[in-house]
């Protein structure tokens, strides 16, 4: 029998890019963002209902995935995270017939949008 070989680990001989990552790894990096609305007064179960309902399974079937939300109720926030692979799967969503169908209804419940694109803190 063969002995076992480790292979070494071809990135430790290569420089990381300014990001912090090498080049296979920002090829297949997840774009993640951190996206805080403000919601009309009165609105935010209203928003919750119509967020579960609409926005997390029609994003889902087109590869943005939410995964994770919360409701700052004092302040009329709603915070929530998605993922996706590439603006064009963004693209994708955001100009889908699902997406259209209901964005009359969202936009009424918002007051402020502020959106942070953000990379993974935890590096092994």
């Amino acid at each position: 029998m063969a002995p076992n070989v480790i292979a070494p680990d071809v990135r430790a001989t290569r420089p990381l890019g300014r990001d912090g990552y090498h080049d296979a790894e920002r090829a297949t990096a997840i774009v993640t963002q951190v996206r805080i609305y403000t919601i009309n007064r009165g609105m935010l179960d209203s928003w919750i209902s119509l967020f579960n309902e609409k926005i997390v399974p029609t994003s889902a079937q087109y590869g943005v995935k939410v995964i994770g939300a919360w409701a700052n109720r004092p302040q009329n926030e709603f915070i929530w995270v998605r993922t996706f692979d590439s603006d064009d799967t963004l693209k994708t969503y955001e100009s889908s017939p699902e997406r259209a169908q209901y964005t009359g209804q969202t936009g009424s419940h918002i007051a402020k949008i502020e959106v942070r694109t953000v990379e993974d803190g935890l590096k092994s």
